[in-house]
């Protein structure tokens, strides 16, 4: 039924643009829309049809997974497929413009030569961005885990295990409790590089009086989960545990402002002028927070540039950080569910400084 209902929205919009029928490339889209997770698909939907694109590979899969659309078993190229399909037409095919390369353009115009191809932009954004309860109940899923891992991987730290050993941990146990993979390759950051907010883990050991920057996630039934924390191995410098706070306050303070219908870029400004002024404005750069969902970055934005506003039961990051180039980086992140009543953070896990 969750598939249903966006089928029926979809097929509202398609008519408001006067789309006769539509092609889907993208794979996330496709997972949010009809709980095929196959590495190769494509979608055609017309207002009284809705067909999935598959090959031989995955014909088990797909009849075990989707039961909200036709489904073919392919045998050949997937323009071919289409063109037997009859769904196509009559006049105007929309496509994911942000999806859809150049040369397949080029062959579905060659194709379709009678059909008018109209690309459109993040056609399925506004949808994805307002989650239903099954949509709930696989993020919540994927947090657990998340937490039921680093609270596996923490007491591994130490002087005699390196960075690339943590990383590998995370993405063991993740499995180990039920994930289908991780969401991003695990960041595992310590000392100097702490700094750098997207570090990849290096077969370094992680020195004593280190701050370490854990930041993973995973995907569980086609959600992901982002959970940041850092951790200090030993006795870390004054101004260490100073920024430290900061950080864990202004992450704080972010979770208590949010409200239902709030400007995204409000939100950002709250936390970021909380943190200016503790004189480190300058170093946090990045934004507050992004969507979470079938795609670990999604909408809405949560940054100075966005124009997206925080509606009920939408999904996002909280996660401010302090980056000092060549000494150390603190970042604390949360994703939350926004209610009616307010955010529901889905990690529980401590933001008092775990020194080890």
């Amino acid at each position: 039924m969750t598939h249903l209902w966006k089928l029926d929205l979809i097929r509202r919009k398609m008519a408001d643009l006067q789309l006769d029928s539509f092609l889907l490339s993208d794979l996330h889209v496709i997972r949010w829309l009809s709980g095929f997770s196959g590495s190769s698909a494509r979608v055609l939907l017309s207002q009284d049809r809705a067909v999935l694109f598959t090959d031989f590979r995955y014909r088990e899969q797909v009849a075990e997974e989707v039961d909200s659309m036709e489904c073919s078993i392919i045998d050949g190229g997937f323009l071919n497929a289409f063109a037997e399909s009859g769904v196509p037409g009559p006049e105007r095919l929309g496509i994911e413009n942000d999806v859809v390369s150049v040369g397949e353009f080029e062959r579905l115009r060659a194709r379709f030569d009678r059909l008018a191809i109209v690309p459109v932009s993040g056609f399925f954004d506004e949808f994805r961005m307002i989650k239903d309860a099954a949509e709930l109940g696989a993020l919540r899923q994927a947090a657990r885990i998340t937490e039921q891992t680093l609270e596996k991987i923490v007491p591994m730290i130490s002087p005699e295990v390196t960075e690339l050993d943590i990383a590998a941990e995370i993405s063991y146990w993740h499995r180990r409790f039920g994930a289908e993979r991780d969401s991003f390759e695990p960041i595992v950051a310590s000392g100097p590089r702490s700094a750098m907010p997207h570090a990849r883990p290096q077969p370094e050991k992680i020195r004593e009086g280190s701050l370490i920057v854990i930041d993973m996630g995973c995907v569980c039934n086609g959600y992901a989960s982002d959970q940041t924390r850092t951790f200090a191995l030993g006795k870390i410098p004054d101004e260490a545990a100073k920024i430290y706070s900061i950080v864990r306050d202004a992450q704080q303070l972010g979770l208590d402002s949010i409200r239902c219908g709030m400007a995204a870029k409000e939100l950002d400004a709250i936390v970021r002028n909380a943190i200016a002024s503790h004189g480190y404005g300058e170093a946090f750069g990045h934004s507050l927070g992004h969507g979470v969902g079938v795609e670990v970055h999604e909408l809405p934005r949560v940054s100075s540039a966005s124009e997206d506003y925080l509606h009920p039961t939408t999904v996002f990051t909280v996660e401010p950080g302090i980056y000092l180039p060549g000494r150390f980086g603190v970042r604390i992140e949360d994703t939350v569910v926004l209610h009616e009543s307010g955010p529901e953070p889905l990690q529980r896990y401590t933001k008092q400084l775990v020194q080890l």
